[in-house]
């Protein structure tokens, strides 16, 4: 009954609760209860996706405007109506969750592949996709930015072995999620043929699962999200462990992770001296509003605001304007699969 995904969400909440409440007892935010700042802010990545090469750039180059040095770009595979695509995630409805294919498809294309609710994915075409994905931003962008990029387990293990040893020219600054936590092994494989730095960890939940890659340093970046694991206080000790074999932190931090979430994230960047990068989604106005105390960012890093606790918390008489509008089946993502109608996992 332990090291579940849902138990270990529902102590999470428990344990940040208790750091946040200590923290505003003492005065103090969170950062100095866990012995104070390694410094001053969190430097964060965002994600620059898009439908083709320029999309992406354009997304790229926008960042790049606002001050932020570390983007990971994703774009979608040409024939294909599935992850990558920007209108998968460029929603501004208030409801929650993904919205299936059919809904959310930007340019409609009577030729491409949709399969029904999610979408059809290939590993070959993905790809040669990705490749070219990143020869365009190197190409057109130059090499003054550091890319990242997010596989999602989606392509067989040793097609994965190859694509990492492909991208080892265009200086990753990470990939990420090569591999689904059941094949752990075949990091082994990459490591040996290759020196593209590895992210892993948001599937995660138990530390069996963790500590061999760590002790055996097949992976350069731990992704986990914090409260899959239990929280704040055993994220601590991941981090602690990490800084033994010079593993780097990024917690996973995607856009529904709450503002309270990406505090929590916060906390330990500040005071952990292994901190990598943190992945951070932007949130609407309204966002911000119910959550006063919302991280800062700007100039590529998320500033702490001092206060005690988390330094975050939520009105909710302000939240009460804004229901919850969940869509159907829970607002999960959609199945995707192969051409062959088989289910592409995780």
């Amino acid at each position: 009954w332990r090291n579940g995904p849902v138990l270990n969400n529902a102590l999470s909440g428990v344990d940040q609760a208790l750091w946040d409440i200590k923290g505003k007892l003492a005065n103090m935010p969170v950062y100095d209860l866990f012995g104070g700042k390694a410094r001053d802010a969190a430097a964060v990545y965002v994600h620059s996706t898009g439908d083709d090469l320029q999309e992406v750039e354009d997304r790229a180059r926008a960042f790049i405007d606002q001050g932020f040095h570390y983007i990971r770009v994703q774009v979608a595979t040409p024939g294909y109506a599935t992850y990558g695509s920007r209108g998968a995630i460029a929603d501004d409805s208030l409801q929650t969750g993904p919205r299936v294919i059919t809904d959310r498809v930007t340019k409609f294309d009577s030729n491409k592949i949709y399969a029904h609710p999610g979408g059809i994915f290939e590993p070959r075409p993905y790809i040669k996709s990705a490749l070219g994905l990143f020869d365009h931003i190197r190409a057109t962008i130059g090499w003054d930015i550091e890319i990242l990029h997010d596989v999602h387990e989606r392509i067989p293990p040793i097609m994965g072995v190859d694509l990492a040893k492909e991208v080892e020219q265009y200086k990753l600054f990470f990939l990420e999620d090569l591999f689904a936590p059941e094949d752990n092994d075949y990091f082994r494989m990459v490591r040996q043929q290759t020196s593209t730095p590895i992210a892993m960890g948001e599937l995660y939940n138990s530390p069996h699962e963790i500590i061999p890659m760590v002790k055996d340093r097949l992976l350069d970046f731990i992704r986990v999200h914090i409260s899959q694991i239990g929280g704040l206080t055993p994220a601590r000790k991941l981090a602690a462990l990490c800084e033994a074999f010079n593993v780097r932190t990024a917690w996973h931090g995607p856009g529904d992770t709450s503002p309270v979430g990406h505090a929590a994230n916060l906390m330990l960047d500040l005071n952990t001296i292994n901190f990598g990068i943190q992945e951070y989604a932007i949130f609407q106005e309204r966002t911000q509003e119910v959550f006063p105390g919302c991280p800062e960012v700007r100039d590529g890093y998320m500033w702490p605001n001092g206060k005690p606790g988390l330094g975050i918390d939520v009105d909710e008489e302000l939240a009460a304007k804004y229901p919850f509008k969940e869509r159907a089946f829970g607002g999960a993502w959609d199945t995707v699969r192969r051409a062959d109608g088989g289910v592409v996992r995780p």
